[in-house]
């Protein structure tokens, strides 16, 4: 069951209508790093997690992702109100498809399901949650530097600044199952390569020896610094 309260979350308010910039918005309405696509991937991901404190968080985050979808819609609306005349709208991809909130990305291409990640496991879906929420700040920090009105610029922070609370809720999580930076997951145990880390790289000025990293170091990994078949 659901309820929609008809105030969003946070305000939204803008002081003059920017089509222009209201077709880069529509990359976090219909894009792939845009609240649609996280809406419904928590959402579809709760139902493959047996924790059930862990799926009432993933359907929390769905459920307010959702409202941040409505505000970004009522900023493209607010951005393609009443300006169908001036040249700037015409421009914009609004011109054919009319003012408001479209399921278009900021070039025109459909929302599609394939910008979807989940595969049936909390840990990987998790992780998977990470990127999504890293890809949608990057977006928010692009639009956040081109607003062009501190109405707008306002609510692009808040949605930013979420996107940084549920990256949090996600590593809690995995830290509370221990997989945090584990990054091991199912039933099926790993070969003997596990810990070989293979030098695959020229050495030169720029590109110096490998072997004394930390991602590729003693205690996690043993450097092979001239791999050879008997090492795959």
């Amino acid at each position: 069951m659901f309820f929609h309260k008809k105030e969003t979350i946070q305000p939204v308010n803008i002081e003059t209508a920017h089509p222009q910039f209201a077709q880069l918005l529509l990359e976090q309405f219909g894009g792939a790093t845009g609240e649609l696509t996280a809406a419904l991937q928590y959402w579809v991901q709760s139902f493959h997690c047996e924790n059930p404190s862990i799926r009432n968080m993933l359907q929390d985050i769905a459920v307010e992702e959702f409202s941040h979808l409505e505000m970004i819609g009522k900023l493209i609306e607010s951005h393609t109100k009443n300006v169908d005349q001036t040249d700037a709208y015409k421009s914009t991809l609004f011109a054919v498809r009319g003012m408001g909130p479209h399921f278009l990305d900021s070039q025109g291409s459909a929302w599609t399901a394939t910008y979807i990640n989940e595969g049936g496991d909390i840990v990987r879906d998790l992780r998977a949650n990470i990127g999504a929420e890293a890809g949608a700040r990057q977006t928010y920090e692009s639009l956040i530097k081109l607003a062009p009105d501190p109405g707008t610029k306002e609510t692009l922070v808040h949605l930013l600044t979420r996107e940084i609370s549920h990256t949090k809720m996600f590593m809690n999580a995995l830290d509370s199952m221990g997989k945090l930076t584990d990054p091991m997951f199912g039933n099926i145990e790993p070969d003997s390569t596990v810990d070989l880390y293979y030098n695959l790289s020229t050495e030169s000025d720029d590109n110096p020896q490998q072997g004394d990293k930390p991602w590729n170091s003693a205690p996690d990994f043993k450097y092979v610094a001239n791999p050879t078949a008997s090492h795959s």
